[in-house]
This record gives C-alpha cells, sequence and structure tokens, in this order.
C-alpha cells in the first residue's frame, strides 16, 4: 500500500547511506530528524563534513544519541511523530566483529529492539530497516535470492542483521507493524566509509603503498552505486508490505510473510571479480597499484550476487550504475576532499 510521508526518523544520519539518504529526503521537501551517535568506529571529522552538509537546511534536526539509550530514545519519539523511521544505524564491519563482538550486541540487537518498541507504541506507519548481504553467510547457490533461506551466517555482524529481521517479523505478527527489511550489496560511493575496498584501496595507491587482496584475489563482489541504493530506499519508504495470500507454513517463503513484512535485496545484479574492481580504480587513478596477496579472511565469503526481480517488480526499479562511472565519481570526490 502507498503512504504520504512528510516526518522521517533516519538513524545513522552521519554514516555513508544515512547521510545520502537524508540529503535526498530533505531534496524531496520532507523534515528529517536525524540520529546518530557520532562514534569513532571511523574518522568523527568525516562524519561532521557529512552532517556539514545537512544542517543548514531548516528541515533537518539532528540528535546525537546512541540507540542502545532506551530512555533517550523513547523521550525523542515522545518529542517527535514519525511517518516513517528508516534504521540505517547499526555497528558495521564484518573483520571488527571478530575483535569487538559486544559492540554488536549494544547497537544491533539492544538497539534495534528499542526502535521497534518505539515504532509499535507510536504507531509509525512504516519501518524500513538495513539488513545485508552478509546474512547469506554460507549460502553459495547464485543469485543470492531472498526466497532462499539464510540460517548459516559466518560473522557476528551477519547473526545480528538476520536476528533484525526475525525481531522485526516477530513485531509485524503481534503487532501489525509493517516492516521492510533491506539487504544491501557492497555499497561505495563519494562520502563512503574509510574501512571499505574503495576507500582503503584508493588512499594506498595515492601514497604508493601496497593493497591488501584477500582470497588472493579471487571473490567476486556485487558493488552497488550509493545513488541506486538511495533510490531504492526511498521507493520501498513509501510501499508498505502486504501481507502475501499465498504465504503457507507448510513451505514458508523467507523474503514474505502473512503478516505486513517484506525482505527485499538492494544491489546491482552484476558480480564484479576483485581484479576487475582494482583494475578499474587503477585505471581512474592512472597509477597502478602495488598488490599484497593474502588468504581469506575469517568471517568473508568469497562472492556475492543479488537477485533483485522482487525490487524490481515491486519498486519498479533496477539499479544500473555502470562501475567504472560509479568509481569515477568517488575518486573525483576523494581527490577533493583530500586536497589539502
Amino acid at each position: 500500500m502507498r503512504i504520504d510521508y512528510k516526518s522521517v526518523l533516519v538513524t545513522g544520519a552521519a554514516g555513508f547511506i544515512g547521510f545520502h539518504l537524508a540529503r535526498r529526503l530533505l531534496g524531496n521537501g520532507c523534515r528529517v530528524v536525524g540520529l546518530d551517535n557520532m562514534n569513532d568506529y571511523y574518522d568523527v571529522g568525516l562524519k561532521k563534513a557529512r552532517l556539514a552538509l545537512l544542517t543548514p537546511n531548516n528541515r533537518f534536526t539532528l540528535h546525537q544519541l546512541d540507540l542502545s539509550d532506551r530512555e533517550g530514545i523513547e523521550a525523542l519519539f515522545d518529542k517527535e511523530a514519525f511517518d516513517v523511521v528508516v534504521n540505517l544505524a547499526a555497528q558495521a564491519g564484518v573483520r571488527y566483529s571478530l575483535t569487538n563482538p559486544h559492540a554488536y550486541v549494544s547497537s544491533n540487537l539492544v538497539g534495534f529492539l528499542n526502535i521497534l518498541e518505539c515504532c509499535r507504541h507510536k504507531e509509525v506507519k512504516h519501518l524500513v530497516f538495513a539488513s545485508s548481504s552478509s546474512v547469506y553467510g554460507a549460502n553459495t547457490r547464485m543469485p543470492f535470492s531472498i526466497h532462499d533461506n539464510v540460517d548459516h551466517p559466518v560473522s557476528l555482524y551477519a547473526a545480528s542483521k538476520k536476528a533484525n529481521e526475525l525481531m522485526a517479523h516477530s513485531y509485524s505478527h503481534l503487532y501489525d507493524l509493517p516492516c521492510t527489511g533491506l539487504r544491501f550489496f557492497t555499497v561505495y560511493g563519494p562520502w563512503g566509509r574509510p574501512d571499505m575496498a574503495l576507500f582503503l584501496f584508493t588512499k594506498a595507491i595515492l601514497a604508493k603503498k601496497p593493497i591488501q587482496v584477500f582470497n588472493h584475489g579471487k571473490m567476486q563482489r556485487d558493488f552497488t552505486y550509493i545513488d541506486d541504493i538511495v533510490e531504492g530506499v526511498v521507493r520501498i519508504m513509501g510501499r508498505t508490505p502486504r501481507s502475501n495470500p499465498d504465504w503457507h507454513g507448510d513451505s514458508p517463503d523467507p523474503g514474505s510473510s502473512y503478516a505486513r513484512y517484506r525482505i527485499y535485496n538492494i544491489g546491482n545484479n552484476h558480480p564484479v571479480s576483485l581484479t576487475d574492481f582494482i583494475a578499474a580504480i587503477e585505471k581512474a587513478l592512472g597509477k597502478k597499484a602495488e598488490k599484497n596477496f593474502l588468504p581469506m579472511q575469517p568471517g568473508d565469503v568469497p562472492a556475492t550476487y543479488a537477485d533483485i526481480d522482487d525490487l524490481v517488480r515491486d519498486a519498479g526499479f533496477r539499479p544500473a550504475t555502470p562501475l567504472e562511472e560509479g568509481i569515477a565519481r568517488f575518486i573525483e570526490w576523494y581527490q577533493e576532499y583530500y586536497k589539502d
């Protein structure tokens, strides 16, 4: 069902996706309340620079708050009235979860429960939340489909995102809260995260330092440009999930439900080898990378590839930004941002 929304809560508003989404929504005339704890998982200066592009807009308000702060989140929902909530705040990073597991429980589980509870009590029209392609874990059938079971995570981060999907479904079932989970596939673009491959590779190549190439380069990723991610989110926000009349407990479809609950993949539907990805960066920079080939890292997977048929059917949108174009835009931003 299509809904109108004017007031939106975006958690993780100083983050990569949250910033781009907030800017898009402000451009559409929405009132946006941003929430971010401004933690130091990566450069806080980059987060502040993103926010500096949002705060001049009088329709944007920022609350520096942690999702795990139950009283603070409840007070925010008491003060504001949101039509739609988009939960993008999370402790990210597969490898980081190996050394800092408790951070994932606090943000991704306790924090998400606080959001669910507030959405339930304040009768939010639609909760859209970030999941991840990481939930596919040990699955190897390609492309990854929302209609396949995802019960074998290979990282705590992935397990926490799968838990979010299960928690949201229970609230859709118990309280008729419309919930949509979006499994993002390797997002890249301007203002991206410093811990991700494109940022790390670009920085190292420009500094004439070697790049770390895991699994000896034998990896594939469904790289998805940030504008395509945001377009998908915006289209889904205005479309609350309906009960699937064909859903049956004898053969349960993991991607839909008898409740008002849906899951979608948002990916480019075009896996690219890591070596081709590096070659595209080299071409855009006009410099060659010195490669340090390493084994597969714990918690990582060799390939991702998104089946987006449901997204195309329901949202009428197909991500299609060519990798070379997206990389060129990132490098243009990177060199401008770090020119001093």
